[in-house]
């Protein structure tokens, strides 16, 4: 269950990321540009090559690699994007239900590989409905248009979450993380001949300034090093286990639930939310919920 505790190290990282995402995407920057960075930053992974080394891949893994960073880019643009319409309390829901639903459905009709005994698939629901639950506002609704961005945005995710699973089955760690990393700078150089990221480089002002620049550093070396414990958790666990990975993300809010006390005063949007005797019994139930699937994946 070695997976298991990198997962939850990884959405520890990714809890601080999100809330780094939220401070940044408050004031409305263009996906296009948040994807840009976030591609272009990711090929610095490339200088861990004469600490690791570098396997180069048959031209097929080559593609599937490429592929998957192509289409894991392509998927944070589609969740920036409904993010910067729709805020965080009706994004991470509908993200919460679909990406390991949407993982579960490819890997089963794709590979003809799921889950099948009765105390793991409770334990995928339980952590489905406690991510969905943890996540749900009273009076959020959400568009049509919103679940459907959210929706596209998971089944990219889960592409590429399988694709890379069959890479790192394939060839080693790093390499095979290097040339995904690859895959998505090609994206993010396709960024450039937008308006928005020209202007963002060439004639306006950064997006990230003094203050956000420092906190778009930080959040990205979060952002990064989740990605990797996340990523490495993909190549330890079992394919039939792989929505597992996607089911835990309830466990990201858990962690938000316990910083926002600490970061509120930095970062307001954080809690706007009112601590109603309501939600906070929502809260309990969908950490007990989350918990009791945690304990039965680790004992069943």
């Amino acid at each position: 269950m070695l997976w298991l505790v990198i997962v939850i190290l990884a959405y520890f990282l990714l809890a601080i990321s999100a809330m780094g995402d939220e401070y940044l995407l408050n004031g409305k920057p263009n996906p296009k540009n948040y994807s840009f960075y976030v591609g272009s930053l990711g090929v610095l992974i490339l200088l861990l090559i004469p600490f690791v080394g570098f396997t180069m891949p048959s031209p097929i893994l080559l593609i599937i690699g490429l592929l998957a960073g192509v289409i894991f880019l392509i998927a944070n643009f589609f969740y920036f994007t409904a993010l910067e319409k729709f805020d965080l309390s009706r994004v991470a829901p509908a993200m919460g239900a679909f990406l390991p639903i949407s993982t579960f459905l490819i890997i089963f009709f794709l590979e003809g590989s799921s889950i099948t005994s009765f105390w793991q698939i409770t334990a995928f629901l339980l952590l489905v409905l406690g991510s969905v639950l943890i996540t749900i506002k009273a009076g959020k609704s959400f568009s049509f248009k919103g679940l459907l961005i959210a929706g596209f945005a998971a089944f990219l995710f889960s592409m590429s979450f399988v694709l890379s699973k069959h890479l790192y089955s394939q060839m080693p760690f790093w390499s095979a993380l290097m040339i995904m990393r690859v895959g998505s700078l090609l994206i993010a150089m396709w960024f450039i001949f937008t308006k928005e990221v020209r202007d963002e480089l060439f004639h306006k002002k950064p997006t990230f300034q003094k203050k956000s620049g420092l906190v778009f550093v930080g959040n990205q070396i979060a952002g990064a090093s989740a990605y990797i414990l996340q990523s490495w958790a993909v190549a330890l666990v079992p394919l039939a286990f792989l929505p597992f990975i996607n089911a835990l993300e309830g466990i990201k809010y858990v962690f938000i639930l316990l910083f926002v006390p600490i970061l509120a005063k930095f970062i307001p949007q954080l809690c706007q939310e009112k601590n109603t005797t309501k939600s906070i019994i929502q809260k309990a139930i969908s950490i007990i919920i989350i918990c009791v699937g945690l304990f039965l994946i680790a004992t069943k």
